[in-house]
């Protein structure tokens, strides 16, 4: 990226970031990006800038992660621990602490326990008001960090859903008044598995069980005959039209 080209995005970075008004129609990052440019620029560009990366320790998550990582600068990895992991995740988390020592990961989850959830809103309330189980153990809690935060990383694909299908790598987020960056946006599932297998990154062992999506143990099952480098949304709030938890919403 030239330096003209940097101080233009700079300064569209500004005005988003300041003016709440996102980005000009004309000013997009396109799949000929390379991710690592992207990410060397965005550790340049928003240093000194306080950056939220967000993640469930999707294979996706997991990717992004060791690219960051590549780049020798300590992080802050940021999860939202629900209480409702697969041990599977627990798992992983472990084995990604041991992997990445120079980045630190913290959980920010909810302190609400699942017995006075019971006591306040009923028995289950995965089934009864799974938008607001996912509300009080993910959305919420995000919202906590994201008031102390300037840019949010994700590792969003716009082809992993319909609602996701028009993401951008840089996005104004309204609802967090963050920028959002996506440094995944243009890659396909069969390439985060090459990626994680060439540069055996540790992910969840679900996934090789079917597991395309992992959240919470009860809202989350294995899809039949599906092979870890394909992605679907049918295993996540299975039997119902639910397909988000309300972490991210895209713009249409």
């Amino acid at each position: 990226m030239s330096q003209v080209e940097n101080l233009s995005l700079a300064a569209e970075c500004d005005k988003a970031f300041y003016g709440g008004r996102g980005f000009s129609d004309d000013f997009r990052f396109g799949p000929d990006m390379s991710t690592d440019d992207f990410i060397s620029w965005s550790l340049d560009r928003f240093q000194g800038w306080r950056k939220v990366f967000a993640t469930s320790f999707g294979m996706e998550g997991c990717a992004l992660i060791d690219m960051y990582a590549r780049s020798g600068v300590p992080m802050e990895i940021v999860y939202l621990d629900t209480m409702f992991f697969f041990p599977e995740t627990y798992e992983l988390i472990e084995r990604m602490r041991e992997r990445y020592p120079h980045f630190s990961f913290v959980n920010k989850g909810t302190s609400l326990r699942v017995a006075e959830q019971a006591e306040i809103h009923g028995p289950e309330l995965w089934k009864t008001n799974p938008d607001l189980c996912c509300k009080l153990r993910k959305v919420d809690p995000l919202g906590e960090v994201m008031k102390r935060a300037d840019v949010w990383i994700s590792a969003l694909r716009r082809s992993q859903s319909v609602t996701r299908e028009r993401l951008e790598m840089v996005e104004w987020d309204p609802r967090f008044e963050v920028l959002k960056l996506n440094p995944l946006s243009f890659w396909e599932r069969d390439e985060v598995y090459s990626y994680i297998k060439e540069r055996d990154v540790p992910y969840n062992d679900l996934h090789e069980r079917g597991y395309p999506s992992i959240g919470c143990t009860h809202c989350t099952r294995p899809v039949a005959n599906l092979a870890p480098s394909e992605y679907t949304r049918l295993g996540r709030w299975s039997g119902s039209e639910k397909t988000e938890c309300g972490l991210h919403i895209v713009s249409a």
